[in-house]
Protein backbone atom coordinates (compact mmCIF):
# COMPACT_ATOMS: atom_id res chain seq x y z
CA UNK A 1 0.00 0.00 0.00
CA UNK A 2 1.24 3.20 -0.72
CA UNK A 3 2.33 5.30 1.63
CA UNK A 4 0.46 8.52 3.24
CA UNK A 5 1.49 12.09 3.31
CA UNK A 6 0.95 11.95 6.95
CA UNK A 7 3.25 8.60 7.02
CA UNK A 8 6.14 10.50 5.09
CA UNK A 9 5.63 13.44 7.06
CA UNK A 10 6.29 11.09 10.49
CA UNK A 11 8.90 9.74 9.16
CA UNK A 12 10.78 12.24 7.72
CA UNK A 13 10.24 14.42 11.53
CA UNK A 14 12.14 11.38 12.96
CA UNK A 15 14.77 11.37 10.52
CA UNK A 16 15.41 15.17 11.29
CA UNK A 17 15.86 14.23 14.81
CA UNK A 18 18.47 12.00 14.52
CA UNK A 19 22.23 12.96 15.33
CA UNK A 20 24.87 11.84 14.34
CA UNK A 21 26.49 11.77 17.36
CA UNK A 22 27.87 8.11 18.72
CA UNK A 23 27.00 8.12 22.28
CA UNK A 24 27.75 4.89 24.63
CA UNK A 25 29.20 3.91 28.14
CA UNK A 26 32.82 2.76 27.17
CA UNK A 27 33.77 -0.54 28.65
CA UNK A 28 37.58 -2.21 28.76
CA UNK A 29 38.72 -3.84 25.37
CA UNK A 30 38.37 -7.42 25.09
CA UNK A 31 41.76 -9.06 25.98
CA UNK A 32 43.07 -5.43 27.06
CA UNK A 33 44.38 -5.71 31.02
CA UNK A 34 42.29 -3.08 32.96
CA UNK A 35 41.47 -3.42 36.84
CA UNK A 36 38.05 -3.48 36.10
CA UNK A 37 38.03 -7.06 34.48
CA UNK A 38 35.26 -6.93 32.49
CA UNK A 39 35.37 -8.19 28.93
CA UNK A 40 33.82 -6.23 25.98
CA UNK A 41 34.09 -5.33 22.10
CA UNK A 42 35.03 -1.82 20.58
CA UNK A 43 31.68 -0.22 19.95
CA UNK A 44 31.55 0.63 16.64
CA UNK A 45 28.86 3.03 15.39
CA UNK A 46 27.28 1.98 12.39
CA UNK A 47 27.16 5.05 9.56
CA UNK A 48 29.71 6.88 11.70
CA UNK A 49 33.18 8.42 10.56
CA UNK A 50 34.67 7.69 13.92
CA UNK A 51 38.03 7.78 15.40
CA UNK A 52 39.25 4.66 17.74
CA UNK A 53 41.38 6.17 20.24
CA UNK A 54 42.90 3.39 23.14
CA UNK A 55 43.43 5.49 26.29
CA UNK A 56 44.43 3.45 29.61
CA UNK A 57 42.74 0.08 28.25
CA UNK A 58 39.72 1.93 26.72
CA UNK A 59 38.24 2.69 23.16
CA UNK A 60 37.40 6.70 23.56
CA UNK A 61 34.85 7.37 20.54
CA UNK A 62 34.90 10.29 19.11
CA UNK A 63 32.68 11.68 15.49
CA UNK A 64 33.86 13.58 12.80
CA UNK A 65 31.36 15.40 12.12
CA UNK A 66 29.24 17.11 14.79
CA UNK A 67 26.01 16.02 16.20
CA UNK A 68 22.95 17.44 14.96
CA UNK A 69 19.86 19.40 15.30
CA UNK A 70 20.02 22.16 18.10
CA UNK A 71 22.99 21.62 20.40
CA UNK A 72 22.66 22.91 24.25
CA UNK A 73 25.41 25.51 24.80
CA UNK A 74 27.26 24.43 27.87
CA UNK A 75 25.61 26.49 30.55
CA UNK A 76 22.67 27.51 28.78
CA UNK A 77 18.84 27.23 29.58
CA UNK A 78 16.21 25.30 27.95
CA UNK A 79 14.83 27.02 24.67
CA UNK A 80 11.83 27.96 23.62
CA UNK A 81 11.47 24.28 21.84
CA UNK A 82 10.96 22.46 25.20
CA UNK A 83 7.63 24.59 25.98
CA UNK A 84 5.89 21.09 24.96
CA UNK A 85 2.72 20.90 23.67
CA UNK A 86 0.36 18.05 24.09
CA UNK A 87 2.30 14.98 22.70
CA UNK A 88 4.54 16.74 20.85
CA UNK A 89 8.08 15.43 21.72
CA UNK A 90 10.68 18.15 22.68
CA UNK A 91 13.11 19.95 19.83
CA UNK A 92 15.44 21.44 22.80
CA UNK A 93 16.47 20.70 26.61
CA UNK A 94 13.09 20.01 28.41
CA UNK A 95 12.31 20.86 31.85
CA UNK A 96 14.48 19.49 34.45
CA UNK A 97 12.48 17.03 36.60
CA UNK A 98 11.02 19.17 39.83
CA UNK A 99 13.21 18.83 43.02
CA UNK A 100 12.14 15.42 44.94
CA UNK A 101 9.54 14.16 42.49
CA UNK A 102 9.50 10.57 40.83
CA UNK A 103 8.34 8.76 37.59
CA UNK A 104 7.63 5.84 37.02
CA UNK A 105 8.78 4.72 33.03
CA UNK A 106 7.27 1.14 31.49
CA UNK A 107 9.08 -0.04 28.30
CA UNK A 108 7.03 -2.82 27.05
CA UNK A 109 9.30 -5.45 25.08
CA UNK A 110 8.67 -8.82 23.47
CA UNK A 111 10.67 -10.13 26.43
CA UNK A 112 8.36 -8.61 28.91
CA UNK A 113 7.98 -5.27 30.39
CA UNK A 114 11.31 -3.21 32.05
CA UNK A 115 9.69 -0.64 35.08
CA UNK A 116 11.86 2.46 35.84
CA UNK A 117 11.79 4.21 38.83
CA UNK A 118 13.16 7.81 37.74
CA UNK A 119 14.00 9.98 40.17
CA UNK A 120 14.75 13.91 39.89
CA UNK A 121 17.09 14.26 43.04
CA UNK A 122 19.58 11.68 41.21
CA UNK A 123 20.06 13.88 37.45
CA UNK A 124 16.98 16.65 37.44
CA UNK A 125 17.97 18.02 34.27
CA UNK A 126 18.71 14.30 32.20
CA UNK A 127 15.57 12.86 34.40
CA UNK A 128 13.48 15.44 32.57
CA UNK A 129 14.80 14.70 29.58
CA UNK A 130 14.41 10.60 29.90
CA UNK A 131 10.40 11.67 31.29
CA UNK A 132 10.00 14.07 28.28
CA UNK A 133 10.90 11.94 25.94
CA UNK A 134 8.90 8.57 27.06
CA UNK A 135 5.83 10.69 27.42
CA UNK A 136 5.76 12.12 23.73
CA UNK A 137 6.35 8.68 22.26
CA UNK A 138 9.75 9.47 21.06
CA UNK A 139 10.99 5.80 22.55
CA UNK A 140 8.05 4.03 20.35
CA UNK A 141 10.08 1.55 18.26
CA UNK A 142 13.21 2.04 19.18
CA UNK A 143 15.35 -1.10 19.77
CA UNK A 144 18.08 -2.29 21.83
CA UNK A 145 20.84 -1.57 19.64
CA UNK A 146 23.66 -2.72 21.67
CA UNK A 147 24.17 -5.33 23.89
CA UNK A 148 27.43 -5.91 25.80
CA UNK A 149 27.25 -9.06 27.83
CA UNK A 150 27.77 -8.51 32.02
CA UNK A 151 28.07 -4.88 30.91
CA UNK A 152 25.15 -2.58 29.92
CA UNK A 153 21.76 -3.10 27.26
CA UNK A 154 21.52 0.23 25.28
CA UNK A 155 18.57 1.83 23.47
CA UNK A 156 17.04 5.00 23.09
CA UNK A 157 18.55 5.35 18.93
CA UNK A 158 15.76 6.75 16.81
CA UNK A 159 18.00 5.11 14.00
CA UNK A 160 19.11 2.12 15.50
CA UNK A 161 22.94 2.38 14.72
CA UNK A 162 24.10 4.07 18.11
CA UNK A 163 24.78 7.22 16.15
CA UNK A 164 20.87 8.88 16.27
CA UNK A 165 19.14 10.92 19.19
CA UNK A 166 16.40 13.71 19.55
CA UNK A 167 18.27 16.29 17.30
CA UNK A 168 19.65 18.11 20.63
CA UNK A 169 21.89 17.64 23.62
CA UNK A 170 21.31 18.54 26.80
CA UNK A 171 23.66 19.68 29.90
CA UNK A 172 25.62 17.47 32.03
CA UNK A 173 25.59 17.50 35.67
CA UNK A 174 27.18 15.65 38.42
CA UNK A 175 27.23 11.56 39.42
CA UNK A 176 26.66 11.39 42.88
CA UNK A 177 25.41 7.81 43.18
CA UNK A 178 26.86 4.61 42.67
CA UNK A 179 26.34 2.40 39.05
CA UNK A 180 25.09 -0.59 39.56
CA UNK A 181 23.37 -4.16 38.45
CA UNK A 182 19.82 -2.38 37.48
CA UNK A 183 21.02 1.24 37.64
CA UNK A 184 19.64 3.57 34.29
CA UNK A 185 21.66 6.07 33.20
CA UNK A 186 22.43 8.11 29.92
CA UNK A 187 24.74 7.36 27.33
CA UNK A 188 27.13 10.24 26.05
CA UNK A 189 30.06 10.24 23.64
CA UNK A 190 33.44 11.37 25.21
CA UNK A 191 32.44 15.25 24.49
CA UNK A 192 30.91 17.64 27.01
CA UNK A 193 27.07 18.20 26.91
CA UNK A 194 26.76 15.55 24.55
CA UNK A 195 23.59 13.41 25.97
CA UNK A 196 20.40 13.02 24.03
CA UNK A 197 18.18 10.37 23.42
CA UNK A 198 20.21 7.40 24.17
CA UNK A 199 20.16 5.42 27.55
CA UNK A 200 21.73 2.00 29.09
CA UNK A 201 20.47 -0.54 31.87
CA UNK A 202 23.44 -1.74 33.91
CA UNK A 203 23.49 -5.69 33.59
CA UNK A 204 26.29 -6.17 36.58
CA UNK A 205 27.70 -4.78 39.76
CA UNK A 206 31.60 -5.35 38.27
CA UNK A 207 30.28 -2.94 35.70
CA UNK A 208 30.90 -0.04 38.14
CA UNK A 209 34.48 0.40 38.27
CA UNK A 210 34.55 0.69 34.28
CA UNK A 211 31.40 2.94 34.48
CA UNK A 212 32.57 5.57 37.26
CA UNK A 213 36.36 5.40 36.07
CA UNK A 214 37.38 9.64 36.89
CA UNK A 215 39.18 9.44 33.77
CA UNK A 216 35.97 9.95 31.59
CA UNK A 217 32.96 11.29 31.82
CA UNK A 218 30.34 9.96 33.63
CA UNK A 219 26.75 9.00 32.71
CA UNK A 220 24.06 10.55 34.20
CA UNK A 221 22.35 8.23 36.38
CA UNK A 222 18.37 8.94 36.63
CA UNK A 223 16.75 5.92 38.11
CA UNK A 224 17.23 2.29 38.65
CA UNK A 225 14.52 -0.94 37.62
CA UNK A 226 12.53 -1.67 39.79
CA UNK A 227 10.81 -4.92 38.43
CA UNK A 228 11.57 -6.61 35.21
CA UNK A 229 15.41 -7.22 35.51
CA UNK A 230 14.59 -11.09 33.73
CA UNK A 231 13.23 -8.92 30.72
CA UNK A 232 16.78 -7.15 30.54
CA UNK A 233 18.70 -10.50 31.20
CA UNK A 234 16.54 -12.06 28.48
CA UNK A 235 17.59 -8.98 25.91
CA UNK A 236 20.68 -9.67 26.95
CA UNK A 237 20.59 -13.31 26.41
CA UNK A 238 18.87 -13.04 22.99
CA UNK A 239 21.62 -10.88 21.53
CA UNK A 240 24.01 -13.01 19.15
CA UNK A 241 26.89 -10.50 19.06
CA UNK A 242 27.34 -6.60 20.73
CA UNK A 243 25.05 -4.95 17.64
CA UNK A 244 22.32 -7.32 17.27
CA UNK A 245 21.35 -8.43 14.13
CA UNK A 246 17.89 -8.69 15.29
CA UNK A 247 17.48 -6.05 18.22
CA UNK A 248 14.85 -6.12 20.72
CA UNK A 249 12.32 -3.25 20.18
CA UNK A 250 10.64 -0.94 22.55
CA UNK A 251 6.81 -1.55 21.45
CA UNK A 252 5.73 1.65 23.74
CA UNK A 253 6.68 3.85 26.76
CA UNK A 254 4.62 5.20 29.40
CA UNK A 255 4.93 7.62 32.11
CA UNK A 256 3.09 7.23 35.34
CA UNK A 257 3.10 9.33 38.81
CA UNK A 258 4.01 7.50 42.11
Amino acid sequence: MPESSKGKRRRGSRQQRAAKTPAGPREPVRGATVSSGIPGLPWLAGGAIVLLVLIGGFIVLQSSGGGGGAAASPGSSPGAGSSLASGACPSSQPPALPAGETRTVTLDTPKGAIVIKVEADLSPIAAGNFVALASCGFYDGTVFHRVVTGFVIQGGDPTGTGTGGPGYTIKDEPVTATYSRATVAMARSSGPDSVGSQFFIVLDDEARTALADPRYNNYQIIGAVTSGMEAVDAIAGAADRENPTNPVPITKATVANP
